[in-house]
């Protein structure tokens, strides 16, 4: 996969259709539109976007992609979590807390193969760290992080209430040496890129000879995606610019250098909120918040048990589904290639 920045040097702005458009991974230009739609969750935006399937390699993408200057508008203040002082937002802590568990172990195994017998704690940098909370609950087991967000306000947040080192930046331009780690994370990152190869590139060399690469992504041959289609919160147009099915992921990582030795279809934190914010998007707390929606205390602490019990609800499906390797997201851990 090359990179966009949104326009194609190659064809002309102007003549650009999902039948000429180029496609990223394969570069073949031919292309089905499978729906088309706007920000449902957010709604940043009303301009109307499709979700295009090349012909040749079925990889997912949004037609057109927005320039970076656009795309920058797509995201709200605040697109991370902040934790405040009232008693819904420590509520809200606690539960991303005991959700963020299931990536916590995922990764502390990851980091475990990374330094192998050497008895050392590993080093690990989340890429899109947000607020840091994650980094936080590695670094309160004894380990060494660093989180890299391209947000400056999401880095802030991270080193003022979680404690942890941020920096803003791109991980292609970042100023760091080779080498330098045993485990880099993306969760959630890879679809929001225009040349996601840059970032993995990046990764593989900054990782050591036995480093480890966790990567997460929503994925589009889940049975959500399959039941619910453009309603599919794991499309989330205009800020996904690639939909990954596993196997797309599979080719992506083995052409920047690593090779996936452990899957996982299941995430507390994302399957079953996942389907209750396809279902009920005015629930989402995280939507309410940036939409600013007008309801006093007590509105909110409703809506959010609602929101909750509606995740609770989903969580009998989300585990079936992963059950049979279609789950709502894709988490993998990989290795260098020797």
């Amino acid at each position: 996969m090359r990179s966009g920045g949104g326009k194609r040097e190659d064809v002309p702005q102007l003549e650009l259709t999902p039948e000429t458009d180029p496609c990223p991974a394969c570069g073949h230009q031919g292309a089905q539109v499978l729906f088309q739609g706007t920000d449902r969750l957010y709604q940043t935006t009303d301009k109307r976007f499709q979700v295009i399937e090349c012909d040749a390699c079925r990889l997912m993408r949004l037609f057109p992609w927005p320039e970076p200057s656009e795309l920058w508008h797509y995201y709200p203040k605040d697109y991370w979590f902040v934790p405040e002082q009232d008693t819904a937002s420590r509520l809200e802590e606690m539960y991303r807390r005991f959700v963020l568990r299931d990536h916590v172990r995922f990764v502390t195994a990851a980091m475990r193969h990374a330094v192998g017998e050497s008895g050392r704690q590993a080093g690990v940098m989340d890429v899109g760290c947000g607020g840091g909370l994650f980094l936080r609950m590695l670094a309160e087991r004894g380990h060494a992080v660093l989180g890299l967000d391209f947000s400056l306000g999401a880095a802030s947040v991270a080193w003022r209430q979680n404690g942890v080192p941020a920096v803003c930046g791109m991980l292609s331009h970042a100023p760091l040496p080779a080498g330098l780690f045993d485990t880099i994370t993306m969760f959630h990152v890879l679809e929001h890129l225009y040349d996601p190869v840059a970032y993995l590139e990046s990764a593989h060399s900054l990782l050591r000879p036995e480093g480890r690469l966790v990567v997460q992504v929503p994925n589009a041959g889940c049975w959500q995606f399959l039941l619910l289609g453009d309603l599919w919160s794991g499309v989330d147009i205009p800020r996904h610019l690639i939909n990954f099915r596993l196997r797309d992921l599979e080719i992506l990582l083995d052409r920047c250098g690593f090779e996936i030795v452990r899957t996982k279809y299941f995430s507390l934190r994302d399957n079953p909120a996942g389907l209750a914010t396809s279902l009920a998007p005015w629930l989402d707390p995280m939507a309410r918040r940036i939409r600013q929606a007008r309801e006093s205390p007590r509105m909110r602490l409703w809506k959010d048990i609602l929101y909750l019990g509606l995740v609770a609800a989903s969580v009998p499906f989300a585990l079936l589904e992963a059950a049979c390797h279609a789950g709502s997201t894709v988490m993998v851990e990989a290795r260098k290639k020797a």
